[in-house]
């Protein structure tokens, strides 16, 4: 059973004596006590159980002081230095070792140092008077409060109504003070502040701010409940209760998912490096997101906005690799020749390292198909140290692909330039155009035109995109564009690029190419390594030229990785041995020849005249050959010419007739012979001006 070891009608007069200098301090958590309060306490710790058996031993006086918060440890810096003097009315020993107390506030005190802290704290403590003057503010201040803890008595269900009573007795302010903060629902540090305010007017006017605060909480969570529940039936009942928690906490200041999410993308916008135009449009559009709904339309579209202003690299460079040397061999590493190239990319290494701030060269590739553009930007990339974004132009006829759709749309989304700055993550990185050539144009707008911005050194530093409607900066950018003709680009776009022809290989270049490049990296794709194939270099020549007819490797390289493929059959089927490729096992691996170079006849032959020819894959013969019958004076030509080629034929007869004389025609021969010119290859359409003389 418990003990009881007094009560407090056996030490009535105990409160009348004069109190102590020094007493045993009780830190608590999460609670504040006042003067004249009476409350029970349970105490279980042993260190606390020794420090309440001296306290009753000695005057049955403690100090209790609260813990400040964020504090774990107990020690006498988390401590507050303002308490409160209590006394012990009476004890009950529980079975298990611990104490059931009731104390009552006496006086406000003021701890001067710690004298001991083990077992227990130990102070020297300064009771605290109140100072009052008593005038009207006061008075007023306490009918205010009065009548505020009545209403909020009325509005609070664990409250007693009896509080009300007491409060309207008491008499003096400082107490009533104390009475009203000891019922408030408030945190630790604001009752503290209640407790530490010696002077009363100041305390009655701390007490009616926080009085009202409550107050209002109150009445708004119970419009909350009038607004609510008259539409609120069984399936609704979850929701109701989740919107008057929402309510409450915003009240209370407490932060909720979506106030978390608004205070991160704020935090996003200040780390992310904007400029002030950008980051006042982000903060602007930030506030207006905080004031929608999560269930409006333009709360998504605004969210979308935000998350691309703060994902792009807005101050972020890679540093470029300025040693030229590094550069060259890596250049060399992936391209065989290309010199006029490379010797432009190393020119601006030169200059960004006497000038940091220069401004990134606009290239243009121009070349057939199969002659390393692509690659080329890829290589370039990597000698510079920079990040390598393609964005391949072929059939591009929308303006909004470059510039991006205006936010008012249905899923818009920025331009591709933007969005390949984002996925580069980077602002200076090396940007491929490809397939410039084959840019389109229809109702929705020219890209070739939106283009003029970006490729403009004047003007691409405030790069608008119509989805952002904010100036980005692409001076640092090293655009590449790529076309396999030049004739086909705009010329406002033409003028704005340094063009660089990469014009096709020769056969010695295609055949270093395929010992350098082609080889290795098909023996490597196939799992092959040299001790199983070779090849000689009549071998790699014969391939190309009767096997593949192209100014670049493209096909040359399929025909290589063919002649893997077939060996990598035989290893794998167990038939190991080393292979030579020689000219004459080409026929084995790749078939009969698909290309013949023509030959001119060794003999003179009448009627057959031999010309030269240019080609995407090089110089090239041309035969014309023409015969006469008997007929009508008319000219017939075939073979598919242009209207270039058919007025030269025009022109040649017609020089013929006009010096028949001086060539031993006789004249009679045009009245009575059609005359037939035929170009051979007749699949082949062919034009141009220099075909006249041979004709």
């Amino acid at each position: 059973m418990p003990e009881e070891v007094f009560n407090q009608e056996e030490s009535q007069n105990q409160q009348e004596q004069n109190l102590p200098e020094q007493v045993p301090i009780m830190p608590i958590r999460d609670m504040v006590v006042f003067p004249k309060m009476i409350l029970p306490m349970f105490v279980g710790d042993e260190r606390l159980v020794r420090l309440v058996d001296e306290a009753v031993v000695q005057d049955r006086f403690m100090g209790l002081l609260a813990l400040r918060e964020g504090k774990e440890e107990m020690t006498p810096e988390s401590l507050y230095q303002v308490g409160i003097l209590v006394l012990i009315q009476k004890m009950l020993k529980m079975p298990d070792g611990t104490l059931r107390l009731l104390i009552q506030g006496v006086s406000r005190m003021r701890v001067l140092e710690f004298v001991q802290t083990e077992p227990y704290f130990r102070a020297r403590v300064q009771p605290l008077e109140d100072k009052m003057v008593e005038d009207l503010e006061v008075q007023a201040l306490v009918v205010n409060i009065k009548g505020l803890f009545k209403k909020l008595l009325d509005m609070s269900p664990h409250l007693p109504p009896e509080l009300g009573i007491i409060a309207l007795n008491v008499d003096h302010p400082g107490n009533l003070a104390d009475l009203v903060a000891a019922n408030l629902n408030v945190k630790v540090e604001e009752k503290q502040e209640i407790l530490e305010a010696l002077d009363v007017k100041e305390r009655l006017q701390k007490v009616l701010r926080l009085l009202n605060r409550e107050v209002q909480i109150l009445e708004l969570g119970s419009k909350i409940q009038s607004e609510i529940k008259g539409q609120m039936d069984k399936v609704q009942r979850d929701f109701y209760l989740r919107e008057q928690l929402k309510a409450i906490q915003r009240e209370l200041g407490e932060v909720d998912d979506r106030t978390a999410e608004i205070q991160e993308l704020r935090e996003k916008i200040e780390k992310a490096g904007m400029p002030e135009e950008a980051k006042s449009v982000a903060l602007r559009e930030l506030d207006r997101l905080s004031k929608m709904p999560p269930a409006a339309a333009e709360y998504t579209v605004s969210r979308t906005y935000l998350d691309w202003l703060v994902e792009l690299p807005w101050s972020v460079y890679t540093e470029d690799n300025l040693d030229i040397d590094r550069a060259r061999k890596v250049l060399d590493e992936d391209h065989y020749d290309l010199e006029k190239v490379k010797k432009r990319i190393v020119e601006y290494l030169a200059v960004r390292k006497l000038k940091p701030d220069a401004k990134g060269p606009i290239l243009c590739f121009v070349g057939p198909p199969g002659t390393g553009k692509t690659s080329l930007g890829q290589s370039i990339a990597r000698a510079l140290g920079r990040k390598f974004v393609r964005l391949s132009l072929g059939g591009v006829r929308d303006e909004a692909e470059i510039r991006g759709h205006r936010r008012t749309y249905v899923g818009a989304l920025p331009g591709r330039i933007i969005q390949g700055i984002r996925k580069a993550g980077s602002s200076n990185p090396i940007f491929m155009l490809d397939e410039v050539d084959k840019l389109g144009a229809d109702f929705r707008g020219d890209p070739s035109s939106a283009l003029l911005e970006v490729l403009d050194p004047e003007q691409n530093h405030s790069f608008s995109d119509h989805y952002l409607e904010v100036p980005y900066d692409l001076s640092r950018v090293m655009f590449i564009t790529t076309a396999n003709v030049l004739e086909a680009i705009p010329a406002p776009l033409r003028d704005r690029m340094e063009v660089l022809e990469l014009p096709g290989y020769t056969l010695e270049e295609k055949v270093m190419i395929a010992k350098q490049y082609i080889i290795p990296r098909q023996l490597e794709a196939h799992g092959l390594t040299r001790d199983a194939i070779s090849f000689e270099k009549k071998a790699i020549e014969k391939i190309v030229k009767e096997y593949t007819r192209e100014a670049g490797v493209r096909n040359l390289e399929r025909e290589i990785a063919a002649i893997c493929r077939a060996v990598a059959s035989e290893y794998a089927a167990g038939r190991a041995r080393k292979v030579t490729v020689k000219p004459s096992s080409l026929t084995a691996y790749l078939g009969q020849p698909k290309f013949y170079s023509e030959v001119a006849e060794r003999t003179a032959q009448a009627g057959v005249a031999t010309g030269l020819a240019w080609t995407p894959v090089g110089g090239d013969i041309l035969f014309v050959e023409a015969t006469k019958m008997p007929g009508k004076k008319s000219l017939t030509l075939t073979g598919q010419l242009g209207d270039v080629m058919k007025e030269s034929a025009q022109a040649a007869l017609s020089f013929i007739r006009a010096n028949a004389q001086k060539f031993g025609v006789d004249p009679d021969f045009f009245e009575k012979y059609d005359i037939h010119v035929h170009v051979p290859a007749g699949a082949i359409p062919k034009d141009g001006p220099s075909a006249g003389v041979t004709i």
